[in-house]
């Protein structure tokens, strides 16, 4: 169990919030634009973040924080797996939780908190199945 802990919280986890940091103010600077300013909607809003977000998040992420030289189609697809349930579990925790404990605040404003609550727990989940799906390390070969 320790050991597990010790493989989530190491350099690979600063440099992955680090890019988290760079997404989330080009990301939720479209997001938030779009809602307020533009007249999209929720969801939309909230994709457009991730579409630019996951594009800029693959190469950081792949180059930078995994360090990975793998180059398959599969990667993509897994990683592009990987955003879309992070993004889908997030936002639709995030969602329905913020309208329910804000219910007699305006739709607007439980749009905005709830965005912001499934930003935190997109990242979470999108961290894990990165690290340790879309990004896995191949462990090295064995010497005799």
């Amino acid at each position: 169990m320790r050991n597990r802990l010790k493989a989530l919280f190491d350099i690979k986890l600063w440099k992955f919030l680090l890019v988290g940091v760079i997404n989330t103010l080009i990301g939720a600077g479209i997001m938030f634009t779009l809602y307020n300013f533009a007249g999209f909607g929720y969801w939309p809003s909230s994709a457009a973040n991730y579409l630019v977000g996951g594009i800029i998040s693959f190469l950081l992420n792949k180059y930078f924080t995994f360090q990975n030289k793998e180059r398959s189609f599969s990667q993509i697809i897994k990683f592009a797996g990987t955003v879309a349930i992070s993004y889908g579990i997030g936002y639709g925790i995030a969602r329905p939780l913020t309208s329910w404990l804000l219910s007699s605040y305006t739709a607007a404003l439980r749009d905005n908190i709830a965005m912001l609550a499934g930003m935190c727990l997109y990242t979470g989940i999108n961290y894990i199945g990165q690290r340790f799906f879309a990004f896995k390390e191949k462990p090295a070969p064995k010497t005799l």
